[in-house]
């Protein structure tokens, strides 16, 4: 993978959405081609913010004049992230499909940007519904969050092998490759926090320990940390090592800071040389 559309938020302060992304891709030689869905002073999760949403007509224009320089062809993939307005995920299918007609060997990831198990569903319900109803279908990747995969399925997970009939439900909908990142049920240890990935043939688990620290941008960077290693390898269990090895310096890093916003700029060496190799199990 040498080039990424990636369809996201925008933050000047701080690092979620592309703010989160961009940087991981490019360090990890990627060219990242960024469209934001909204430009906002910092994220929500600070209670005030300004700034503006965009719509869905000037994230297909941005697309189009993109088209119109001759390069989708040169686009790997697309990477879609939190939306902002239910119109940009039309925009944003229709810039997949655009780069599949150049590219077929392409891939979509969609980061389902709904919720999360401490403020449930925190977009609009059009949004939700539309990536539960159609963005989610159409990826060939989703990184769903624990909460994340409780709404695109409709199911309860309390335990490892809930969570893995939920993926077997979700690739059902069309998905070939699930990644459930903060993955925490009745089995997982209070200590450890889990990512699980399943190509729908096999199944595997990373676990980490549990940092003493809750930011936002983690599950962002996570996202686009796995796209690449699994568009590089086409194996999950390897791309799973990788990305959840890079997570986990980068959150150890900002743990050892104290918090606050993910230390993206001061952790940058752990998404080329992880500190800590995360090992994986096949548990399906």
């Amino acid at each position: 993978m040498k080039t990424v559309l990636s369809i996201q938020s925008w933050v000047s302060f701080g690092h979620v959405g592309n703010a989160a992304a961009m940087l991981p891709l490019q360090r990890l030689g990627v060219d990242v081609w960024a469209i934001h869905t909204v430009q906002f002073s910092n994220h929500t999760g600070y209670g005030a913010w300004r700034g503006q949403v965009f719509d869905g007509a000037m994230v297909r224009e941005v697309v189009q004049g993109i088209e119109e320089r001759g390069v989708l062809a040169r686009c790997d993939g697309v990477l879609s992230g939190y939306m902002g307005d239910r119109a940009i995920g039309d925009a944003i299918l229709d810039a997949v499909a655009r780069v599949r007609r150049a590219n077929p060997t392409a891939l979509y990831c969609c980061d389902p940007v709904i919720g999360d198990v401490d403020h449930g569903v925190y977009v609009a319900p059009s949004i939700a519904e539309f990536i539960r109803e159609h963005a989610a279908p159409s990826a060939d990747i989703v990184t769903p969050n624990l909460f994340e995969l409780e709404y695109l399925t409709g199911m309860k997970v309390n335990s490892l092998d809930a969570a893995l009939a939920a993926v077997d439900r979700l690739h059902a909908a069309g998905p070939r490759v699930i990644l459930v990142t903060s993955l925490v049920h009745g089995d997982t240890p209070a200590d450890e926090i889990e990512l699980l990935v399943s190509d729908g043939d096999h199944a595997w688990l990373a676990t980490t320990p549990r940092l003493p620290v809750s930011v936002s941008g983690a599950g962002d960077a996570i996202a686009a940390l796995f796209f690449v290693q699994y568009a590089r390898t086409r194996a999950a269990d390897v791309a799973l090592s990788k990305a959840a090895s890079s997570i986990f310096g980068l959150m150890n890093v900002t743990a050892q800071a104290g918090g606050g916003e993910i230390r993206l700029i001061e952790a940058q060496d752990e998404f080329v040389s992880p500190t800590h190799i995360v090992r994986v199990r096949m548990v399906r």
